[in-house]
C-alpha cells in the first residue's frame, strides 16, 4: 500500500510546531501581570502605615527621586521604604523608569528580608528567577504573609466593597474611589471597569490597597437616600457622592422611592430592583456604640453593617456615627429587619440640655461598682424593661454593677419636682455632691457609669464656682460664664463620650463640675449671660482657659495643631513690655522669666513666678534609656516663650521632648518643691505649673525657673480677675483673650 508522506508529515508537524509557538511565547512574550514597583511600594508601606503617618515621617526628608519627579503618587511611598532600609538604591534605582517597571523576585526577597527575619523564603526566589518580574499571584501570596507578620493588630482589613465611582483628573478627584467604605485613595489602581460591582479589597484607614477582579456584574447599593434629580432621573447618595440615575421605573413608582432610604440593585450598571425601608422610629437617643445605639423607650438596637446618617434639613449632607447627639430628639432611625439602617438628622439641635459622665472619688475613674442615691423628694426610677419603682422621700437606693436588669439597658432615675439626687457614694470638695435633672445607670464591662443630664444653664452654675472662685469681680465671672457656655457648646457637639451616652465628664479634662457648692454670684453671672456664646465667623470658638499667665499666653499651636486654624487664640502680652523682650530667644525669655518685679494683670498671684530645682536621679524616674541627665536644653520656644522642644542629653544618649505637656510631665516630679512669687512652697505636684520655663544647670542639679499655671492658651482666668479690678467689662476681657471674636446669643428652651 502506497502511503502518503507528505500527508503524514504535515500531520505529525502540527504538534511540534504548536510545541515551538509555545516556547517562543513563554521566552519572549513579557509578562502582563507583574506588578509595578511603584504599587508594591505603596501596598508594601501600607502594610506598615497608614498614609498620613507616612507622610508625617517624610515632613523636612529629601526625597531620592531627582527634582520635577517627586510629585508622582509613588514617590512618597519608595521614599518611605527606601528611608527604612526595605528598598535599596542599587538594587532599585529611584526613577520614574523603575517604578514603572515590575518589581522582581528578587528585589521581593530583599524587601522580606528587611521587613522581618519571619518573612524569610516568602517571596519564593531562586537562582532561576531572581531577575524575574513576581506574578500578581505570587506577590499578592507574599503579602498576606507580611501582613502576619507587621500588622498582627489588623490596621488592613479585608472584606467586600461595593464600588460607586472613581475620581478624575478634570474634577480634582484624581485617585478616589467612592466605595460603601466610604471615599478611598486609590493612587496607582485601574479601577474604572469595576465601578457599579463589588468586589474582595484591601483597604486601610482612608487607602484602598487591592480591588480584586469582581465575580458578578450585579451590586446592590444599601441604605442609599433617593431624591428627584432632573431628566426624569434620581439623585442617588452613595459612598460620599451623588449619581444621577435612570430607574426604567414608572413614574408612580419613582416618586416612592423620592426622600426615603432605599436598598438599590444593580445590574451591568442598570436598576433591576428597589427596595423602600420606610419604618421609621422617633426619639431621645441615650449612647451610640460601634454596633448599636440606644434609644429611650426602645432600648439597644443593632445597627445594620452598611448603617448610614444624613442630614436631611438644609443642605443634604453624608454624616458620621459621632454627629448623632445623644441625649437630643433632633434624629430619626430608619429601620429594616430588625436593624437601624439610617439615622437622618432632620432638624438643629437646641444647646438645652447636656448629659455629664460623673467620675467616682477623687476623679479617678469613669466607673463605679457600686451606686447609692437618695433624695429629699421622691425618686421615680424606670428599668429599661419598663419596670418602675418609687424610692421615699429620705431613703437610699443602692445598685450595685452585678444588678440584672440593668441587662436590659439603663435606669432612669427622676426626682420630684425642684428637688435633686444625692449620691453619697461619690465624695466632691463640699462633701456629698446632689444633682438636678435626671440621673442615668447604665452597665459597662469595667462597672457603672453615672450619668447626669440637666439643661445647660443649670450646668454652668455648677461649672462657673468650680473653675473660677465667687468672690472675684462680677465681670470676671461673667467673662469665665461665657467661656464655660461656650466650650460646653461645643462640647455637645463634639460627642465625646457617645459610647456611654454623655458629653463630657466632670473633671479637669473636660470642665470641672459641682466640686464647689453654687454661689449666687455665679449664678448671677450665668444668668446674666444668658445664652451669649463666643463666635469667630459665625462659628462656636474653642475657648480655652487657664489659671494664670506667665505675663504671656501662648497660640493655638501648643497642642501641635495649625494656629491658623485658631486664629483668634493668639499670644498677649499682658503686661507691657518696655526692655523689648522677643520671648522666643531663650537670651530674652531668660531675663524675662526671672524678672520677678514685671507687672501684668495677673502679677499679683503667687504663681505668676515660681521656681524648683531637680537632679538627675529624679529626673531618671521618668526619662529613661541615655542613661544619667547630664543637659537639659529648650532648643525652641513658641509663641508667648513657651517651651516647644527640649533636648536631654545623658551619658548614653539624647531624647528630645516636644510638646508643652509632654514637657511638664517629664521635667515633674511630686517630691518636687516649688517656691512661689510670695515665698510659700507647694509640693506633690506630678507636673510642673507650666512649660513657660528657663533651666540653670549646677552640678547634678537643674534649677528651673518659671511663670504662669495651666497650658497657657486663651484667658487667663487671674488675668481677668486683674481687668476686672481695673474696671475692664467682661466683653472687653473675651475680646482681648480670643482675638476677633463676637459674643452671639444662641437661644435654648428651658
Amino acid at each position: 500500500m502506497r502511503r502518503d508522506w507528505k500527508a503524514i508529515c504535515w500531520i505529525m508537524g502540527i504538534p511540534i510546531l504548536i510545541v515551538v509557538l509555545m516556547i517562543c511565547i513563554v521566552i519572549y512574550e513579557p509578562i502582563q501581570n507583574g506588578v509595578s514597583r511603584a504599587q508594591a511600594a505603596r501596598a508594601a508601606a501600607l502594610a506598615l502605615v497608614s498614609k498620613e503617618e507616612c507622610e508625617s515621617f517624610l515632613e523636612g526628608r529629601t526625597s531620592h527621586f531627582q527634582a520635577g519627579s517627586t510629585d508622582e503618587w509613588y514617590v512618597k511611598y519608595m521614599d518611605y521604604l527606601y528611608e527604612n532600609g526595605c528598598l535599596d538604591e542599587e538594587y532599585t534605582p529611584a526613577t520614574a523608569e523603575s517604578a514603572e517597571g515590575y518589581i522582581t523576585y528578587g528585589e521581593v526577597e530583599r524587601l522580606a528580608g528587611a521587613i522581618s527575619s519571619q518573612l524569610k523564603g516568602k517571596a519564593r526566589a531562586t537562582v532561576n528567577n531572581r531577575e524575574k518580574p513576581i506574578p500578581q499571584d505570587e506577590w499578592w501570596l507574599f503579602y498576606d504573609s507580611m501582613l502576619n507578620v507587621v500588622d498582627r493588630d489588623g490596621q488592613v482589613r479585608e472584606g467586600k466593597l461595593a464600588l460607586y465611582a472613581v475620581g478624575n483628573e478634570e474634577e480634582g478627584t484624581l485617585w478616589k474611589a467612592y466605595t460603601s467604605a466610604g471615599v478611598l485613595d486609590c493612587e496607582g489602581l485601574t479601577l474604572e471597569h469595576f465601578v457599579d460591582r463589588e468586589g474582595k479589597a484591601l483597604y486601610r484607614n482612608g487607602s484602598l490597597i487591592r480591588f480584586e477582579e469582581p465575580e458578578s456584574d450585579s451590586v446592590v447599593y444599601e441604605n442609599v437616600w433617593i431624591t428627584e434629580g432632573e431628566d426624569g432621573k434620581c439623585l442617588v447618595y452613595v459612598g460620599g457622592i451623588t449619581k444621577s440615575l435612570k430607574t426604567g421605573f414608572d413614574e408612580k413608582e419613582e416618586k416612592e422611592l423620592y426622600n426615603n432610604i432605599v436598598d438599590l440593585y444593580l445590574d451591568k450598571g442598570r436598576v433591576k430592583k428597589a427596595v423602600v425601608k420606610k419604618e421609621r422610629l422617633y426619639g431621645r437617643v441615650l449612647s451610640v456604640g460601634s454596633d448599636s445605639i440606644e434609644i429611650e423607650g426602645y432600648g439597644q438596637l443593632p445597627l445594620s453593617p452598611t448603617f448610614q446618617v444624613f442630614k436631611t434639613y438644609g443642605k443634604f449632607e453624608k454624616k458620621q456615627p459621632k454627629d448623632i447627639l445623644v441625649g437630643y430628639d433632633n434624629q430619626e432611625f430608619v429601620v429594616s429587619g430588625g436593624e437601624v439602617c439610617a439615622a437622618l438628622i432632620v432638624r438643629d439641635f437646641d444647646a438645652s440640655t447636656i448629659r455629664v459622665l460623673l467620675m467616682d472619688t477623687g476623679f479617678k475613674s469613669l466607673f463605679h461598682q457600686t451606686i447609692i442615691l437618695s433624695s429629699k423628694g421622691n425618686m421615680t426610677l424606670t428599668w429599661a424593661d419598663g419596670g418602675q419603682e418609687t424610692v421615699e422621700a429620705g431613703e437610699e437606693f443602692s445598685i450595685s454593677s452585678e444588678e440584672s436588669r440593668l441587662n436590659s439597658g439603663r435606669l432612669i432615675v427622676e426626682p420630684e419636682a425642684g428637688m435633686e439626687i444625692s449620691v453619697p457614694s461619690v465624695e466632691r470638695s463640699q462633701g456629698t455632691p446632689s444633682y438636678g435633672g435626671r440621673l442615668e445607670i447604665a452597665a459597662q464591662e469595667n462597672g457603672l457609669v453615672l450619668v447626669n443630664e440637666l439643661y445647660l444653664e443649670d450646668y454652668l452654675k455648677k461649672v462657673v464656682p468650680s473653675e473660677m472662685p465667687a468672690s472675684y469681680e462680677k465681670e470676671a465671672l461673667k467673662a469665665q460664664a461665657v467661656c464655660a457656655r461656650t466650650y460646653a457648646y461645643r462640647q455637645i457637639q463634639a460627642n465625646g463620650y457617645s459610647q456611654y451616652g454623655a458629653h463630657v465628664d466632670d473633671s479637669t479634662t473636660y470642665q470641672v463640675y459641682n466640686n464647689i457648692n453654687t454661689d449666687s454670684r455665679t449664678d448671677s453671672a450665668v444668668d446674666e449671660t444668658y445664652g451669649q456664646i463666643l463666635t469667630y465667623e459665625g462659628k462656636p470658638v474653642e475657648a480655652f482657659y487657664f489659671s494664670t499667665s506667665c505675663g504671656a499666653t501662648a497660640d493655638g499651636s501648643i497642642w501641635g495643631g495649625d494656629p491658623d486654624a485658631v486664629p483668634y487664640l493668639k499670644s498677649k502680652l499682658l503686661g507691657s513690655n518696655p526692655n523689648g523682650y522677643d520671648l522666643k530667644n531663650n537670651v530674652d525669655f531668660d531675663n524675662f522669666i526671672r524678672d520677678k518685679s514685671y507687672k501684668a494683670y495677673d502679677s499679683g498671684y503667687s504663681l505668676f513666678r515660681w521656681e524648683t530645682t531637680t537632679t538627675s536621679e529624679i529626673l531618671a524616674e521618668k526619662v529613661t534609656g541615655i542613661g544619667q541627665v547630664e543637659t537639659i536644653a529648650v532648643k525652641s520656644r513658641g509663641a508667648g516663650g513657651i517651651a516647644k522642644e527640649l533636648e536631654i542629653t545623658g551619658s548614653e544618649g539624647v531624647k528630645t521632648i516636644n510638646g508643652q505637656g509632654q514637657i511638664r510631665s517629664l521635667l515633674g516630679n511630686r517630691s518636687l518643691t516649688i517656691k512661689m512669687k510670695n515665698g510659700k512652697t507647694m509640693t506633690g505636684q506630678e507636673t510642673l505649673p507650666s512649660a513657660f520655663i528657663s533651666i540653670e544647670k549646677s552640678g547634678n542639679s537643674f534649677h528651673i525657673y518659671g511663670g504662669g499655671y495651666g497650658h497657657g492658651a486663651g484667658m487667663s482666668q487671674n488675668g481677668a480677675q486683674g481687668m476686672a479690678e481695673q474696671g475692664q467689662a467682661y466683653d472687653e476681657i473675651l475680646g482681648f483673650f480670643y482675638d476677633g471674636t463676637e459674643l452671639t446669643e444662641v437661644h435654648s428652651q428651658q
